[in-house]
């Protein structure tokens, strides 16, 4: 897709900050596993020197997401575990790929299995519910965008498996971007117009993206008058969408548009061939289905 033509989001990469908050995952998951009593099945079974290995594969097709998460996730369980990665980030894959490798004792691998496939479960169901929204706009000049309707704690994560699905970051958060609502505008009794004009004084000295929620097209006149840098257009009809496409182009050629409210999978196309820049779709993180792993054992004898 093309770039933005305004000053964007960041794009969440696996940096030191996602690397933190997977470990703090990967201990919360172990926490409710063991519950500081440990694995009474493994234990109670396996001999605790025997040594193997096994692979991660998916049941179904996919867009790799999240790899760095296994290692990450084994490098904090420690116990002489290892992992190997067969496949890097943003790369499709058929059902039966192997995806990485754990080697090392037995016990560990069972004990840190159901932690690992449902981190890496929870990252690919986003990137592949990502890639079909991107499909689906391929040909237009819009932008397929997430939103903060992410899983509470795997924000980061959840983002970054959007990027490799071929997606875009919205803001981070509320201390990133300016980002008037309906209940702003309501609360503090302002228009608009007037909302951007405060909000630029108030991030004068830190510049950030200004973006404005509008309802109607009056509103969007009002909006564009002040030249926010995104004016978002909630829940607006398709048709509604091209007017608004119109009176922008004539009156603000550099506000980028967002259509925003209940997208589908089988409503995007439409929305996007009405010209407008960007789409945020809250479905890419807080309705997508957990692609299907499992692990498979190696015959190392």
């Amino acid at each position: 897709m093309p770039p933005s033509k305004t000053g964007d989001f960041k794009q969440q990469t696996w940096d030191a900050p996602a690397v933190a908050d997977c470990r703090r995952l990967v201990r919360l998951s172990l926490d409710e596993d063991l519950a500081g009593r440990g694995d009474v099945t493994t234990e109670a079974l396996v001999d605790p020197s025997a040594v193997g290995a096994a692979q991660i594969v998916p049941r179904a097709a996919g867009v790799a997401a999240g790899m760095p998460a296994i290692a990450a996730a084994v490098e904090e369980f420690g116990g002489g575990l290892e992992a190997a990665l067969h496949a890097e980030d943003g790369e499709p894959f058929g059902p039966g790929t192997a995806l990485a490798t754990l080697s090392g004792p037995v016990a560990g691998i069972l004990t840190l299995e159901r932690t690992v496939l449902n981190l890496l479960g929870r990252l690919l169901g986003v990137a592949e519910q990502t890639r079909r929204f991107v499909d689906a706009v391929q040909g237009t000049r819009a932008c397929v965008y997430d939103t903060r309707k992410t899983t509470p704690g795997w924000r980061r994560l959840e983002k970054y498996a959007v990027a490799c699905g071929g997606g875009r970051n919205h803001r981070a958060g509320l201390f990133d971007a300016v980002l008037i609502k309906d209940n702003h505008l309501a609360q503090a009794g302002l228009s608009p117009s007037e909302a951007v004009r405060r909000a630029r004084g108030h991030t004068r000295r830190a510049p950030v993206v200004v973006e404005v929620e509008v309802d109607t097209l009056d509103q969007l006149a009002h909006a564009l008058r002040e030249q926010p840098d995104i004016v978002l257009l909630d829940n607006m009809p398709p048709a509604t969408l091209r007017r608004a496409v119109g009176m922008r182009d004539d009156e603000a050629p550099a506000v980028q548009l967002e259509a925003s409210g209940g997208v589908r999978l089988d409503t995007i196309g439409e929305i996007a061939a009405t010209g407008v820049d960007r789409i945020s779709v809250g479905a890419l993180t807080h309705s997508a289905v957990a692609l299907d792993v499992g692990l498979d054992w190696l015959d190392v004898s």
